[in-house]
């Protein structure tokens, strides 16, 4: 019997709740790869959810900060160092120094999947020494990976153009979603899901819910977790802004699916925000729902192509509020985007996408 190509992907999150690596490695575990996913055991993670690819979490005693990212950095080169693989896939920039090394020790295929522009996140940009750190290791790690993809035309073009190796694009697309959210009856519930971190617009939104007749769901969790709920808290109306914290992926799309309008906010806080296209945009096209978002160039390549959403220009209280009622109380207009997500969810959704996920492993070398 053949023996597989075996992949390893490596990630600095919680295996249960990454849509993106569970997606791929299912995928490629379907056709024919073995993969091993790895991650980190969090405080509170749950058991492993059922995979048809191998899961690892390696334990560490930091979890968060300076002292774990060297921690999980020295445990996972270990991790890796004693086990085989045939392709060695980083997951972003915090762990390609591990993963790179060992591929180079053992004279294996290294891959790269770029779900930021790292160097250029938010919580990097106003930290100049931190920043400068995540360029140096770009500049030494990522002008020698030659197997390369990301999840958007810009910053493909931005990594190309940087590190001068070719960047291939698989965007965050979900599984086509055959319920409708035509079968519940909406409330005025407005969805935002994703991670609670800075830039992602969450303080002008709980600010705007004051001049919007709805409830505001947020699902997820992230390094502001306390101060967005304390920050929501201090309002008058924080009876009317719910926090489900982490959702499982089958949990989240039924709460999607379950909202009147998606949000997809995001600063202009660096150049990974700006060319960002999240897996929220997606999600919000599959469940039929019509979303806010903003006007940076991807959402409005779409945007342009199928009217599934409004743009908003600047990240305020009054442009939110403005742009979330239009879609709660303008009939014809939210009938029309919503009816619009029908034909764009067959086209944006991971059963066309995974034909390029699985073109570029038959070429890697």
């Amino acid at each position: 019997m053949e023996r597989l190509t075996h992949i390893v992907f490596t990630v600095t999150n919680d295996l249960n709740y990454d849509q993106r690596m569970q997606r791929i490695s299912s995928t490629l575990a379907d056709n024919g790869y073995k993969v091993t996913l790895v991650g980190f055991n969090k405080k509170n993670s749950q058991h492993l959810s059922n995979q048809n690819f191998d899961q690892e979490r390696i334990h560490v005693l930091f979890k968060k900060g300076k002292l774990f990212f060297i921690e999980y950095n020295i445990r996972l080169f270990f991790w890796l160092l004693f086990r085989k693989f045939d392709i060695y896939g980083a997951i972003d920039l915090d762990t390609v120094m591990p993963v790179f090394i060992n591929a180079k020790l053992k004279g294996k295929i290294c891959v790269y999947d770029a779900h930021e522009f790292y160097e250029e996140l938010p919580e990097l940009v106003d930290r100049p020494v931190i920043q400068k750190f995540w360029k140096i290791v770009a500049m030494i790690f990522l002008s020698r990976i030659k197997n390369n993809y990301t999840v958007s035309q810009s910053i493909a073009d931005a990594l190309a153009n940087k590190y001068k190796q070719s960047y291939s694009v698989i965007r965050n697309v979900p599984i086509l979603q055959n319920e409708s959210s035509k079968q519940y009856a909406k409330q005025n519930q407005i969805l935002y899901q994703g991670a609670l971190n800075k830039g992602r617009g969450l303080e002008e939104l709980i600010d705007a819910m004051e001049i919007i007749n709805g409830d505001l769901i947020i699902a997820g969790e992230g390094d502001l977790s306390n101060e967005i709920k304390a920050f929501a808290d201090g309002k008058n109306y924080s009876n009317r802004i719910h926090f489900t914290g982490l959702l499982s992926p089958e949990a989240l799309k039924k709460k999607t699916i379950q909202a009147k309008v998606g949000v997809n906010l995001v600063a202009h806080l660096g150049l990974s925000y700006y060319y960002s296209l999240s897996n929220k945009f997606f999600d919000y096209i599959q469940a039929g729902i019509p979303q806010v978002t903003m006007n940076f160039p991807e959402y409005k390549l779409i945007n342009d192509q199928y009217n599934i959403a409004i743009l908003i220009d600047a990240l305020t209280k009054e442009k939110i509020a403005e742009a979330v009622n239009a879609l709660l109380f303008n009939t014809t207009l939210y009938n029309t985007l919503s009816e619009n997500t029908q034909s764009a969810k067959q086209e944006l959704n991971w059963s066309n996408e995974q034909k390029k996920l699985l073109e570029f492993y038959k070429h890697v070398q």
